[in-house]
Protein backbone atom coordinates (compact mmCIF):
# COMPACT_ATOMS: atom_id res chain seq x y z
CA UNK A 1 0.00 0.00 0.00
CA UNK A 2 2.84 2.40 0.82
CA UNK A 3 4.43 1.60 -2.53
CA UNK A 4 1.19 2.35 -4.40
CA UNK A 5 0.66 5.67 -2.59
CA UNK A 6 4.23 6.83 -3.20
CA UNK A 7 4.26 5.65 -6.83
CA UNK A 8 1.06 7.50 -7.69
CA UNK A 9 1.26 10.49 -5.35
CA UNK A 10 4.98 11.26 -5.37
CA UNK A 11 6.34 9.59 -8.50
CA UNK A 12 3.27 10.47 -10.62
CA UNK A 13 2.69 6.98 -12.03
CA UNK A 14 -0.86 6.19 -13.18
CA UNK A 15 -2.16 2.90 -11.81
CA UNK A 16 -2.31 1.15 -15.19
CA UNK A 17 1.42 1.81 -15.64
CA UNK A 18 2.14 0.64 -12.09
CA UNK A 19 0.16 -2.53 -12.81
CA UNK A 20 2.50 -3.25 -15.71
CA UNK A 21 5.59 -2.58 -13.59
CA UNK A 22 4.40 -5.04 -10.94
CA UNK A 23 3.66 -7.67 -13.59
CA UNK A 24 7.23 -7.46 -14.90
CA UNK A 25 8.39 -8.11 -11.33
CA UNK A 26 6.17 -11.21 -11.07
CA UNK A 27 3.47 -9.60 -8.90
CA UNK A 28 -0.09 -9.44 -10.20
CA UNK A 29 -2.06 -6.61 -8.59
CA UNK A 30 -4.90 -5.15 -10.62
CA UNK A 31 -5.35 -1.42 -10.98
CA UNK A 32 -8.84 -1.82 -9.45
CA UNK A 33 -7.29 -3.30 -6.31
CA UNK A 34 -4.71 -0.53 -6.12
CA UNK A 35 -7.43 2.10 -6.62
CA UNK A 36 -9.29 0.58 -3.67
CA UNK A 37 -6.12 0.75 -1.58
CA UNK A 38 -5.61 4.42 -2.56
CA UNK A 39 -9.14 5.32 -1.46
CA UNK A 40 -9.36 3.19 1.67
CA UNK A 41 -5.94 4.09 3.07
CA UNK A 42 -6.83 7.78 2.65
CA UNK A 43 -9.96 7.28 4.76
CA UNK A 44 -7.90 5.31 7.29
CA UNK A 45 -5.39 8.19 7.47
CA UNK A 46 -8.16 10.78 7.95
CA UNK A 47 -7.41 11.28 11.70
CA UNK A 48 -3.80 12.21 10.88
CA UNK A 49 -4.96 14.54 8.10
CA UNK A 50 -7.51 16.27 10.37
CA UNK A 51 -4.85 16.81 13.03
CA UNK A 52 -2.40 18.13 10.41
CA UNK A 53 -5.00 20.71 9.39
CA UNK A 54 -5.34 21.88 12.99
CA UNK A 55 -1.55 22.17 13.29
CA UNK A 56 -1.27 24.20 10.08
CA UNK A 57 -4.16 26.52 11.05
CA UNK A 58 -2.27 27.44 14.23
CA UNK A 59 0.38 29.12 12.03
CA UNK A 60 1.14 32.82 12.27
CA UNK A 61 1.57 32.87 8.47
CA UNK A 62 -0.03 30.67 5.80
CA UNK A 63 0.95 30.39 2.15
CA UNK A 64 -1.73 29.20 -0.24
CA UNK A 65 -2.37 28.76 -3.95
CA UNK A 66 -4.57 26.50 -6.08
CA UNK A 67 -4.46 24.28 -9.12
CA UNK A 68 -7.17 22.64 -11.17
CA UNK A 69 -7.87 18.95 -11.74
CA UNK A 70 -10.27 17.29 -14.16
CA UNK A 71 -12.95 15.11 -12.58
CA UNK A 72 -14.55 12.39 -14.71
CA UNK A 73 -17.30 10.68 -12.72
CA UNK A 74 -18.36 7.65 -14.78
CA UNK A 75 -21.11 6.58 -12.38
CA UNK A 76 -22.90 9.93 -12.39
CA UNK A 77 -21.84 10.62 -16.00
CA UNK A 78 -20.49 14.05 -15.06
CA UNK A 79 -17.40 15.99 -16.11
CA UNK A 80 -16.22 19.07 -14.27
CA UNK A 81 -13.12 20.77 -12.87
CA UNK A 82 -12.12 20.42 -9.23
CA UNK A 83 -9.36 22.27 -7.40
CA UNK A 84 -6.60 21.45 -4.95
CA UNK A 85 -5.63 24.20 -2.48
CA UNK A 86 -2.32 23.84 -0.58
CA UNK A 87 -1.85 25.51 2.80
CA UNK A 88 1.80 25.77 3.84
CA UNK A 89 2.36 26.20 7.58
CA UNK A 90 5.02 28.48 9.08
CA UNK A 91 8.36 27.27 10.58
CA UNK A 92 6.74 26.57 13.96
CA UNK A 93 3.99 24.49 12.29
CA UNK A 94 5.98 22.92 9.44
CA UNK A 95 3.36 20.89 7.62
CA UNK A 96 1.69 21.29 4.24
CA UNK A 97 -1.94 20.25 3.79
CA UNK A 98 -4.18 20.19 0.73
CA UNK A 99 -7.89 20.79 0.50
CA UNK A 100 -10.04 19.57 -2.39
CA UNK A 101 -13.06 21.47 -3.71
CA UNK A 102 -15.44 20.81 -6.58
CA UNK A 103 -15.13 24.36 -7.94
CA UNK A 104 -12.99 27.50 -7.89
CA UNK A 105 -15.31 29.60 -5.72
CA UNK A 106 -14.32 31.26 -2.48
CA UNK A 107 -16.58 28.91 -0.48
CA UNK A 108 -13.80 26.30 -0.26
CA UNK A 109 -11.03 28.49 1.20
CA UNK A 110 -13.59 30.40 3.27
CA UNK A 111 -14.72 27.18 4.97
CA UNK A 112 -11.15 25.97 5.45
CA UNK A 113 -10.03 29.30 6.97
CA UNK A 114 -13.13 30.03 9.05
CA UNK A 115 -11.20 29.67 12.34
CA UNK A 116 -7.83 30.94 11.12
CA UNK A 117 -6.23 34.06 12.56
CA UNK A 118 -3.03 35.46 11.05
CA UNK A 119 -1.42 36.41 7.75
CA UNK A 120 -2.49 34.80 4.49
CA UNK A 121 0.00 35.10 1.63
CA UNK A 122 -1.59 34.33 -1.73
CA UNK A 123 -2.02 35.63 -5.26
CA UNK A 124 -4.58 38.29 -6.10
CA UNK A 125 -7.45 35.82 -6.77
CA UNK A 126 -10.58 37.90 -6.16
CA UNK A 127 -12.22 35.04 -4.27
CA UNK A 128 -10.05 35.90 -1.27
CA UNK A 129 -11.34 39.49 -1.14
CA UNK A 130 -14.57 38.54 0.59
CA UNK A 131 -12.67 36.35 3.04
CA UNK A 132 -10.48 39.28 4.10
CA UNK A 133 -13.50 41.56 4.48
CA UNK A 134 -15.62 39.10 6.42
CA UNK A 135 -12.75 38.24 8.77
CA UNK A 136 -12.75 41.90 9.99
CA UNK A 137 -8.99 41.96 10.41
CA UNK A 138 -8.67 38.40 11.68
CA UNK A 139 -6.98 37.40 8.40
CA UNK A 140 -4.47 39.87 6.96
CA UNK A 141 -3.77 39.84 3.22
CA UNK A 142 -0.13 39.63 2.10
CA UNK A 143 0.67 40.15 -1.58
CA UNK A 144 3.15 38.34 -3.80
CA UNK A 145 5.92 40.30 -5.49
CA UNK A 146 6.69 37.37 -7.81
CA UNK A 147 3.23 37.85 -9.38
CA UNK A 148 3.75 41.59 -9.72
CA UNK A 149 7.21 41.10 -11.22
CA UNK A 150 5.82 38.62 -13.76
CA UNK A 151 3.45 41.25 -15.14
CA UNK A 152 6.34 43.65 -15.85
CA UNK A 153 8.52 40.88 -17.27
CA UNK A 154 5.80 39.81 -19.73
CA UNK A 155 5.45 43.40 -21.04
CA UNK A 156 9.15 44.15 -21.57
CA UNK A 157 9.00 44.15 -25.37
CA UNK A 158 6.16 46.69 -25.37
CA UNK A 159 7.97 49.35 -23.35
CA UNK A 160 11.50 48.27 -22.54
CA UNK A 161 12.71 51.39 -20.65
CA UNK A 162 9.75 51.54 -18.25
CA UNK A 163 9.50 47.78 -17.71
CA UNK A 164 13.24 47.39 -17.11
CA UNK A 165 13.10 50.27 -14.64
CA UNK A 166 10.24 48.59 -12.78
CA UNK A 167 12.13 45.29 -12.76
CA UNK A 168 15.19 47.08 -11.39
CA UNK A 169 13.15 48.47 -8.48
CA UNK A 170 11.82 44.98 -7.71
CA UNK A 171 15.31 43.54 -8.13
CA UNK A 172 16.54 45.83 -5.36
CA UNK A 173 13.79 44.53 -3.05
CA UNK A 174 14.82 40.95 -3.79
CA UNK A 175 18.48 41.82 -3.23
CA UNK A 176 17.62 42.81 0.34
CA UNK A 177 15.84 39.48 0.84
CA UNK A 178 18.80 37.55 -0.57
CA UNK A 179 21.08 39.27 1.93
CA UNK A 180 18.69 38.51 4.81
CA UNK A 181 18.51 34.83 3.85
CA UNK A 182 22.32 34.70 3.81
CA UNK A 183 22.42 36.22 7.29
CA UNK A 184 19.86 33.68 8.55
CA UNK A 185 22.11 30.89 7.29
CA UNK A 186 25.27 32.38 8.79
CA UNK A 187 25.51 35.06 11.48
CA UNK A 188 21.87 34.70 12.70
CA UNK A 189 21.79 30.91 12.50
CA UNK A 190 21.99 30.37 16.27
CA UNK A 191 19.28 32.91 17.09
CA UNK A 192 15.77 31.88 18.10
CA UNK A 193 13.19 32.28 15.35
CA UNK A 194 11.52 35.15 17.21
CA UNK A 195 14.78 37.11 17.55
CA UNK A 196 15.60 36.44 13.91
CA UNK A 197 12.20 37.82 12.91
CA UNK A 198 12.86 41.01 14.92
CA UNK A 199 16.15 41.59 13.09
CA UNK A 200 14.55 40.94 9.70
CA UNK A 201 11.88 43.57 10.41
CA UNK A 202 14.53 46.11 11.43
CA UNK A 203 16.48 45.53 8.22
CA UNK A 204 13.40 45.71 6.02
CA UNK A 205 12.21 48.95 7.59
CA UNK A 206 15.63 50.47 7.07
CA UNK A 207 16.34 49.16 3.58
CA UNK A 208 13.15 47.90 1.90
CA UNK A 209 10.64 50.52 3.05
CA UNK A 210 12.42 53.44 1.30
CA UNK A 211 12.61 51.34 -1.88
CA UNK A 212 8.89 50.64 -1.73
CA UNK A 213 8.09 54.31 -1.22
CA UNK A 214 10.30 55.33 -4.15
CA UNK A 215 8.87 52.65 -6.44
CA UNK A 216 5.31 53.64 -5.57
CA UNK A 217 6.00 57.30 -6.39
CA UNK A 218 7.60 56.31 -9.70
CA UNK A 219 4.69 54.02 -10.62
CA UNK A 220 2.05 56.66 -9.95
CA UNK A 221 3.88 59.20 -12.07
CA UNK A 222 4.64 56.85 -15.00
CA UNK A 223 1.22 55.21 -15.13
CA UNK A 224 -0.34 58.52 -16.20
CA UNK A 225 1.94 58.60 -19.26
CA UNK A 226 0.88 55.16 -20.56
CA UNK A 227 -2.21 54.23 -22.59
CA UNK A 228 -4.94 53.10 -20.18
CA UNK A 229 -5.73 49.79 -21.91
CA UNK A 230 -2.19 48.70 -22.75
CA UNK A 231 -0.50 45.68 -21.18
CA UNK A 232 2.14 48.02 -19.75
CA UNK A 233 -0.51 50.01 -17.93
CA UNK A 234 -2.11 46.74 -16.84
CA UNK A 235 1.12 45.68 -15.13
CA UNK A 236 1.35 49.05 -13.39
CA UNK A 237 -2.31 49.05 -12.36
CA UNK A 238 -2.04 45.49 -11.01
CA UNK A 239 0.80 46.54 -8.74
CA UNK A 240 -0.84 49.80 -7.66
CA UNK A 241 -4.23 48.19 -6.97
CA UNK A 242 -2.56 45.55 -4.78
CA UNK A 243 -0.08 47.95 -3.19
CA UNK A 244 -1.47 47.68 0.34
CA UNK A 245 -1.04 43.89 0.33
CA UNK A 246 2.36 44.09 -1.38
CA UNK A 247 3.59 46.49 1.31
CA UNK A 248 2.75 44.29 4.31
CA UNK A 249 5.77 41.98 4.31
CA UNK A 250 8.32 44.48 5.77
CA UNK A 251 6.17 44.73 8.91
CA UNK A 252 6.69 41.15 10.10
CA UNK A 253 9.85 39.06 10.00
CA UNK A 254 7.87 35.84 9.58
CA UNK A 255 6.60 36.96 6.17
CA UNK A 256 8.16 36.35 2.77
CA UNK A 257 8.41 38.78 -0.10
CA UNK A 258 6.47 36.40 -2.37
CA UNK A 259 4.21 33.36 -2.36
CA UNK A 260 6.68 30.97 -3.97
CA UNK A 261 6.17 28.46 -1.15
CA UNK A 262 2.49 28.21 -2.03
CA UNK A 263 3.18 27.94 -5.74
CA UNK A 264 5.90 25.33 -5.30
CA UNK A 265 3.48 23.18 -3.30
CA UNK A 266 1.35 22.49 -6.39
CA UNK A 267 4.19 21.63 -8.76
CA UNK A 268 3.94 17.92 -8.03
CA UNK A 269 0.23 17.91 -8.85
CA UNK A 270 0.91 19.70 -12.14
CA UNK A 271 3.38 16.94 -13.04
CA UNK A 272 1.07 14.15 -11.93
CA UNK A 273 -1.88 15.58 -13.84
CA UNK A 274 -0.05 14.91 -17.11
CA UNK A 275 0.16 11.21 -16.22
CA UNK A 276 -2.95 10.17 -14.29
CA UNK A 277 -5.01 12.84 -16.13
CA UNK A 278 -8.07 13.10 -13.85
CA UNK A 279 -9.79 12.10 -10.60
CA UNK A 280 -12.54 9.51 -10.91
CA UNK A 281 -14.92 11.32 -8.53
CA UNK A 282 -14.99 13.61 -5.49
CA UNK A 283 -14.04 10.74 -3.19
CA UNK A 284 -10.90 10.33 -5.27
CA UNK A 285 -10.20 14.05 -5.03
CA UNK A 286 -10.53 14.02 -1.24
CA UNK A 287 -8.32 10.91 -1.02
CA UNK A 288 -5.70 12.59 -3.18
CA UNK A 289 -5.73 15.66 -0.90
CA UNK A 290 -4.98 13.45 2.11
CA UNK A 291 -2.15 11.59 0.40
CA UNK A 292 -0.68 14.75 -1.14
CA UNK A 293 -0.66 16.36 2.31
CA UNK A 294 1.38 13.61 3.96
CA UNK A 295 3.70 13.24 0.97
CA UNK A 296 4.37 16.99 0.73
CA UNK A 297 5.03 17.19 4.47
CA UNK A 298 7.44 14.23 4.22
CA UNK A 299 9.30 15.97 1.43
CA UNK A 300 9.46 19.15 3.52
CA UNK A 301 11.28 17.25 6.28
CA UNK A 302 13.47 15.10 4.08
CA UNK A 303 11.76 11.80 4.96
CA UNK A 304 11.64 8.86 2.59
CA UNK A 305 7.85 8.77 2.03
CA UNK A 306 7.81 4.99 1.54
CA UNK A 307 9.56 4.39 4.87
CA UNK A 308 7.23 6.87 6.56
CA UNK A 309 4.01 5.39 5.15
CA UNK A 310 5.04 1.79 5.78
CA UNK A 311 5.75 2.70 9.39
CA UNK A 312 2.53 4.67 9.87
CA UNK A 313 0.35 2.05 8.19
CA UNK A 314 1.90 -0.52 10.53
CA UNK A 315 1.63 1.45 13.79
CA UNK A 316 -1.65 3.32 13.32
CA UNK A 317 -3.97 0.24 13.36
CA UNK A 318 -2.79 -0.58 16.88
CA UNK A 319 -3.66 2.97 18.02
CA UNK A 320 -7.11 3.42 16.53
CA UNK A 321 -9.86 4.06 17.36
CA UNK A 322 -8.81 5.27 20.80
CA UNK A 323 -5.63 7.14 19.85
CA UNK A 324 -4.95 10.34 21.76
CA UNK A 325 -3.94 13.56 20.07
CA UNK A 326 -0.41 13.12 21.44
CA UNK A 327 -0.21 9.64 19.88
CA UNK A 328 -1.34 10.93 16.49
CA UNK A 329 0.89 14.00 16.70
CA UNK A 330 3.92 11.71 17.00
CA UNK A 331 3.01 10.19 13.61
CA UNK A 332 2.83 13.48 11.71
CA UNK A 333 5.89 14.11 9.50
CA UNK A 334 7.29 16.99 11.57
CA UNK A 335 7.35 14.83 14.75
CA UNK A 336 7.71 11.32 13.29
CA UNK A 337 10.65 9.08 14.08
CA UNK A 338 10.96 5.51 12.78
CA UNK A 339 9.73 2.87 15.23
Amino acid sequence: MAQVIVSKGADHLPLHRLEGIFQRQGVRISRQTMDGWWLQTAEFLQPLYSLAIRVVLASHVLHTHDTSVKVRDAWRKQKYTGHFWPYVGDPLHPLTVFDYTTNHKRDGPAAFLKDYRGYLQADAFNGYDGIYLESQGRIIEVGCWAHARRKFHESRRLDLPRMETALAWIGKLYAVEKDLRARCRDEWKQLALEERAVRIVAQRQERSRPLLDGFHTWLEAEALKVLPKSAVRGAMDYTLSNWAALSVYPNDGWLDIDNNEGENAVRGIALGRKNWLFCGNDRGGRAAAIHFSLLASCKRHGHDPWVYLRDVLTRLPAMLPGASEADLLALLPHRWRPA
